[in-house]
């Protein structure tokens, strides 16, 4: 099934909700996917996705040699899957890097704190396939 991102049906925005992890596939320069797990937080007003990390992570470098690029996030629990895709940015900008550190310590729990290492990649979503 797929939907578009401001349509999800309720299940599917509940499964967004429930504490679980999630896949980031990003390009690498070759081609090839650049898999790992990640948590991550659903805003449905915005149709974004956000995912904390920091300046060093091979994700992060990935994205911002790249600039705007094609992501797909895929959540999965027995038969409930949700794939997220769209285009990821990363931001170091101290107030969007807090309201992902928030969003994130609301679903999953408070991370550590990063400081000035902290990075938010924003994915905006343009479609989410999937069974919630």
């Amino acid at each position: 099934m797929a939907w578009r991102p401001d349509a999800l049906p309720s299940a599917a925005e509940l499964f967004m909700t429930e504490r679980h992890l999630a896949t980031l596939s990003v390009p690498r320069p070759d081609g090839a996917p650049h898999v790992t797990p990640v948590g991550f937080t659903w805003d449905g007003e915005t149709n974004l996705a956000r995912i904390i990390s920091f300046a060093g992570a091979r994700k992060v470098e990935l994205l911002e040699a790249a600039g705007p690029t094609p992501v797909t996030l895929c959540q999965v629990d027995g038969g409930r899957w949700l794939a997220l895709e769209g285009t990821a940015v990363v931001t170091a900008d101290p107030d969007r890097c807090a309201e992902g550190v928030s969003r994130y310590a609301r679903r999953y729990r408070p991370p550590s704190d990063r400081g000035a290492d902290r990075r938010v990649i924003e994915v905006a979503v343009t479609r989410v396939m999937g069974r919630a």
